[in-house]
């Protein structure tokens, strides 16, 4: 069937191709300006500017480019719009990306397979025009568009771009004579095997304003887009948006091993901090653990598990470059607990920390809605306590404990002797019990006295205990006395005052010492 092309149609390809020269003549002059580097941790870059810094352009995609070259696309100067809008898309490629350039009519033509870097060149393989007695087999397309993506060296990153005006309406002969089938089943599989190892997505242009192979292509390779532009007019516009699609999926592939992973941080060194002054200085280091993505924490707070410590030296706001740290000296001030006997002493702690704050990334905004970072939002606390040391307590307080227990034992001695040791006073007599004879006279003196007496013999000690009665208190004596000198025969008794005892045969009798005084005048002692 053939189709003839209308004056208003040719006026409108003419006014067409005058403003494709246009921008062609104003892309050099674009293209010369140097791109401006925007660092990583800008508080607000653009996608663009994160793209840069993600160097997309070293990052090569596929491309596999289905252009309908059947009678139809005559009309309305189709094919010639796509042809001209095809350069600026091609232009936006880099040399790393991959090309594959079909035609399709009744039969699948590759025109063009490798590298995007020379758009002149691949549209010159594009043919004059469209074959005016051609059909519409989308099917035999994308067979021979997921055979070049299943090449052992395809990239991770595909995108299967299908400008079409029609619906499938193949040849006779074809392998997709409708539009479901065995066939179609095939193409599912095959797409859905490339989707294991890449990043397969899929854009429908619909050139007419019929129905589209969309829905054909969606069937094929599920993550299918159409971007339906209004006009045949606003096709370069559309195919701009499907790379900018594509290099988001670039973006998220390269992304997708930061994703969950924040901001840690941590003590540094080994020393002990010393708290003696009240104050001391520790390193705190934050650590980035993302390879590709900017951190910023705002509102950073540190403390530690001990209330009566304080911890400043942080700034409120850190950025980390990917993979990096900062190691910052921070001051604790306070003093470690003394505990209930505050002597003094040296007292060692460790200091838990605690960081308050929100991590974020400057790259969350411009990569959203396409891309989540996942970002944790708050810093993930790691490592061991800090040690803290510090000389705590009275230095007097323990020498003056030690000094009143001494005197308290001291005292206790002073008041134990006094009652079990008294000094003792007068003169022991002693004398045979069955032998009437002289007694043998012992003064008594200080607060014992050893018994050796010559007249009877033996041996003996006598000592004094002090005793509370109802006339007051008096000093007993306890004698203790062996007539042969042996343990096993010795044998004790208490006299009291003014008394007397017999022990193994021997009697002894206190005589109480005098009574003395000063005489008053004019009188006389007692």
């Amino acid at each position: 069937m053939k189709y003839t092309v209308r004056p208003r149609a040719l006026r409108t390809v003419r006014r067409c191709a005058a403003v494709l020269s246009i921008a062609l003549l104003a892309a050099p002059a674009l293209a010369a300006a140097p791109a401006q580097a925007v660092p990583a941790d800008a508080a607000h870059p653009t996608r663009a500017e994160v793209y840069q810094a993600l160097q997309l352009g070293q990052e090569p995609a596929d491309y596999a480019i289905l252009v309908d070259t059947s009678g139809s696309m005559t009309q309305d100067g189709r094919y010639d719009t796509v042809r001209a809008t095809l350069r600026p898309f091609l232009d936006g490629l880099t040399p790393k990306d991959h090309v594959e350039l079909i035609t399709f009519d009744s039969r699948p033509q590759i025109q063009y397979i490798g590298s995007a870097g020379d758009t002149a060149a691949i549209m010159s393989h594009l043919p004059a025009g469209p074959n005016p007695q051609g059909a519409t087999d989308i099917g035999a397309a994308l067979d021979k568009a997921l055979a070049e993506l299943e090449r052992g060296n395809a990239s991770p990153v595909a995108s299967v771009v299908l400008l079409t005006d029609g619906q499938q309406d193949p040849a006779p002969g074809s392998r997709y004579p409708t539009s479901t089938g065995p066939a179609w089943t095939a193409l599912a599989q095959r797409a859905a095997a490339i989707g294991k190892r890449a990043e397969l997505a899929g854009y429908a242009l619909p050139l007419g304003t019929g129905a589209s192979g969309a829905d054909l292509l969606g069937t094929v390779v599920p993550d299918t887009t159409e971007l339906r532009p209004k006009n045949i007019q606003d096709l370069g516009g559309y195919l701009a948006r499907a790379g900018d699609r594509t290099r988001a999926r670039q973006a998220a592939l390269l992304l997708a091993g930061d994703k969950g992973k924040g901001m840690t941080a941590g003590w540094a060194g080994d020393g002990r901090a010393d708290l003696t002054d009240g104050s001391a200085t520790a390193h705190l280091t934050l650590r980035s653990t993302t390879s590709r993505v900017p951190l910023t924490v705002t509102g950073l707070r540190a403390s530690v598990a001990d209330a009566s410590i304080t911890v400043s030296g942080l700034p409120d706001e850190v950025t980390l470059q990917p993979g990096t740290s900062r190691t910052f000296d921070v001051q604790l001030r306070g003093e470690l607990s003394a505990g209930p006997v505050p002597f003094r002493r040296t007292e060692d702690a460790n200091a838990v920390l605690r960081l308050t704050g929100r991590v974020g990334s400057a790259w969350e905004q411009p990569l959203a809605p396409d891309i989540s970072l996942g970002v944790p939002r708050e810093v993930r606390v790691t490592g061991a306590a800090v040690p803290l040391r510090a000389t705590v307590g009275s230095a007097v307080l323990l020498p003056a404990l030690l000094g009143g227990l001494a005197l308290a034992l001291l005292i206790g001695w002073l008041v134990w002797r006094r009652s079990h040791r008294p000094r003792l006073t007068g003169t022991l007599l002693l004398v045979r019990a069955l032998d009437p004879q002289i007694p043998e006279r012992i003064a008594l003196g200080g607060r014992g006295r050893r018994l050796r007496p010559t007249t009877v013999g033996g041996d003996g000690r006598v000592r004094g205990r002090r005793r509370m009665t109802d006339r007051g208190a008096r000093v007993d004596l306890l004698i203790r006395y062996t007539p042969d000198g042996s343990i096993a025969r010795e044998s004790r008794a208490t006299c009291v005052p003014g008394g007397h005892v017999v022990i193994n045969g021997v009697r002894f009798t206190h005589e109480p010492a005098p009574v003395t005084g000063k005489v008053p005048v004019g009188g006389r002692a007692r």
